[in-house]
Order: structure tokens, then sequence, then C-alpha cells
């Protein structure tokens, strides 16, 4: 690892401190050298807040050292106005003459613009250090503004057995497969991401909540499919307490509070359609998870990028099979009984 690959790598680590905190904003870290030694770090924390440029220049204590210091930074920086000023011109009025960048932002108002800004003002710029790290960093961001499409997280659990649910239940709440710690696991993951998706008859069987009471972070914004209405409006999906957006077949209006309707053609690529959705309300990233029809469907049409797949030392010997899925291993872990396998889509 060389010395650019160093820096980066600390900016990384600094960035994903703001995961699910930075929406639709990307995380971003930064670091300042003079002679070999970090002087100023930051990280954008939170959108509408700082960036990490501007994190970093304020962290260092002696500013004179900034004109003989190098700035690293794991994407690109801005050159707009959004809400707030523009990083690069940041840079450049306070005399920093290197900059180092892991990656390009394909954000449209960025896109290069920031790089050139930087370089008409004379400074030195490199791009495309560890540039796939910078990537896999701020995956759902460059999916997102690429293929116009939330970055897509399938998640299911399923028994030895190879079931997803059992064939019969007697009482409107989940049936547990795993344990209580890839529970956790589960609701720490969806503080990480914009939105959770589940189907009707996951949301009429196991009236789920799909918040983060089992951690600290942001509850995502829900996404059920509800063709006819048949959830009660008395069931948890539906109490207002975050922002929940409902897809049927017919929209109409309604008083209850945080709720949204979303008509969509139910004979056709249903998948498709809730990405779509999913993109005109810029959320980001959206969890699946399930039940199996639903899941089955973004694995048919393609449209995924990553599923985490937990199995459990429970059988039902007969039920609802889970979803069929290929894809690479990238991960594969015990949580105490539980085992937890993340395939990636190449």
């Amino acid at each position: 690892m060389n010395i650019h690959e160093k820096y980066i790598k600390r900016c990384i680590e600094l960035a994903q401190n703001g995961l699910g905190n930075t929406y639709p904003n990307p995380m971003v870290g930064s670091v300042i050298v003079h002679n070999g030694k970090i002087i100023g770090e930051g990280w954008h924390q939170k959108a509408g807040e700082p960036h990490a440029e501007v994190n970093a220049i304020n962290s260092v204590k002696d500013e004179k050292l900034l004109k003989q210091a190098t700035i690293y930074v794991s994407l690109e920086p801005c050159s707009h106005f959004g809400k707030t000023p523009p990083c690069s011109d940041l840079i450049i009025a306070k005399g920093i003459k290197k900059v180092v960048i892991g990656t390009m932002d394909p954000f449209a108002k960025v896109a290069g613009r920031g790089i050139k800004k930087l370089m008409d003002a004379g400074c030195e710029v490199k791009v495309g250090i560890l540039e796939e790290e910078c990537f896999e960093l701020n995956k759902r961001f460059f999916t997102y503004h690429k293929k116009q499409r939330p970055y897509i997280i399938l998640k299911w659990a399923q028994t030895e057995d190879g079931f997803i649910a059992p064939k019969e239940r007697n009482e409107k709440r989940p049936v547990w497969i795993t344990n209580k710690y890839s529970g956790q696991l589960v609701h720490k993951w969806r503080s990480e991401e914009a939105s959770i998706l589940v189907g009707t008859n996951t949301a009429i069987k196991d009236n789920p909540s799909l918040n983060v009471r089992n951690w600290t972070g942001n509850d995502p914004v829900r996404i059920v499919i509800d063709r006819e209405r048949k959830i009660p409006e008395d069931y948890a999906l539906l109490d207002g307490k975050q922002q929940t957006i409902v897809l049927c077949q017919h929209t109409e209006n309604s008083n209850l509070k945080n709720l949204i309707f979303k008509q969509i053609d139910f004979s056709e690529n249903i998948a498709g359609q809730i990405c779509m959705i999913l993109f005109k309300n810029e959320l980001q990233s959206v969890i699946i998870e399930g039940g199996s029809k639903i899941l089955q469907q973004f694995i048919d049409k393609n449209l995924w990028d990553e599923a985490r797949i937990f199995t459990g030392r429970v059988q039902f010997k007969e039920g609802i099979k889970a979803p069929e899925i290929s894809g690479r291993i990238i991960e594969e872990k015990k949580i105490t009984d539980d085992t937890l396998k993340i395939y990636k889509n190449d």
C-alpha cells in the first residue's frame, strides 16, 4: 500500500461514520496531510451539514500549514451550490495546492466539474486511488445515479430444510426462524438503508413495524404492496410513526399521517415499477424483506445487488419454500447457531 492509498483508506474509514445519516448525499471522508503527518480529519455527518472537506479544514489548528499540505478525499469535491457552498471553492480559497481523490462523483451537478475547477485554479489533482473501495463505500449513491434505481438488498431467513414460512399459523405475528442476535443485526441494517419493503401477505400475517427499535438510528421509509387495500388501518404499518408508501391498484386520498398511495399496474413488471417509484422518491436503497413471492420477482427480473440470507437451526418439514438465488458469496459467518450468507449479484 503506497502513501496515497494509506490516506484514502483513512478517508473511507472516516466516511463510514456517516452510514445511514447522509441521504441523499454520499458518504465522504477527508484527511489533510502536512510533511507526512495528519493535521486534519473530517467526514460528512448529515445531509445539509458541512461536507467532509469543510470539517477536515476546520479541524486544522494552524491554518498557515494548508498552503503546504495535501488534502485527501474519498469522493470528488463538489463544485455546485446546494445546501452548502462548493467544497472545491473552499480548497482553492485556502490555498491547498495538492488534492488526491478516491473516485469521481457520478452526480450530474458534479461529474468531473469539481476536478476541472481545481485544475483550472492551478491545483495538482490525482484521481483514482482505491477506486473500487471508494465505489463500494457509496454503492447506494452510485447505483442510484448510474442505474436510476435504488441499491436493492434482498433479505430473508430460512429453515435448515429450506422454508421461509410454515404452512399454517394461528397468530398474526412473525414466526421466528433465527435468534435474537440475528434479529438485532437486521435492525442495524434497517438503520443504514433508506427504505424497506414487504408484500401484502407479510404485512397481514406478521403485522410488522419495520422500524429500528432494537438499534439506534433512523427508521427507513416503509414500502408495502397492498393491491386491494386489505391491510387493516389499525395495523403497525399504517400507524403514521414513519413515512410509508402504499403500492396499490387504485390510489385514494387519505387523512392518515405519513401515508402516501402510489398506483402500479399489477399486470406488468412489478419489480421494475417499484424501482421507478423509489427512484422518483429519492430513495437510494431498499431492503426487501419478503415474502417469498415478491423476493422471487426481483430475482427473476435480475433486479438485486445483494442478498443477505440467514439459515436458522429450525425445521418446518413443510411450508412456503425459500426463494432460489445464485450469486457470488462475499461473506459467510455464524451468529451463534445461525448462519448468515451474503451474496453479490455480479
